[in-house]
């Protein structure tokens, strides 16, 4: 399992995203700069949500490596709830840049897109790499079984 590229990207993105799930995503600054107030991802229920689906894909994802298509849709499926929570963090951000200071955090999950891409990528190309495997064993039979 941990020799798969695929398998530390995963790994890497599920990480990712539970410091999301327990980080601050923003502060609000007073006149003399000092934060005031922290806004936590947990706290607005639709972020919450959505970290806990991302969770779920990637652990789901990171587990499952015996069934490959299984894995690669749920990456790919965590990438896209993860694209989402991003563009969700973008539009936040440019709505209030005025009055929050956003934390390092909320790049993560473009970070976390990446690299279930990349994990996709991977296990697609081991998925090509067992079938070709598959397909050359079943030409030699068929030239071996005309033989005889």
């Amino acid at each position: 399992m941990w020799q798969r590229p695929q398998t530390f990207y995963l790994a890497i993105s599920t990480i990712l995203i539970a410091i999301m799930f327990f980080g601050i995503k923003a502060v609000t600054v007073g006149a003399d700069g000092t934060p005031t107030e922290e806004f936590k991802y947990i706290t607005y229920f639709p972020y919450l949500v959505l970290l806990i689906v991302i969770g779920i894909l990637n652990i789901l994802a990171l587990t499952t490596f015996k069934v490959r298509m299984f894995q690669f849709r749920t990456a790919v499926l965590a990438a896209l709830v993860t694209l989402a929570l991003q563009i969700w963090l973008a539009v936040d951000f440019f709505s209030t840049h005025d009055t929050m200071v956003f934390k390092l955090s909320a790049v993560f999950p473009v970070i976390a897109v990446i690299l279930d891409v990349m994990a996709a990528r991977s296990i697609m190309a081991d998925q090509f790499l067992v079938d070709n495997a598959e397909h050359l064993r079943k030409a030699r039979r068929e030239r071996r079984s005309k033989r005889k």
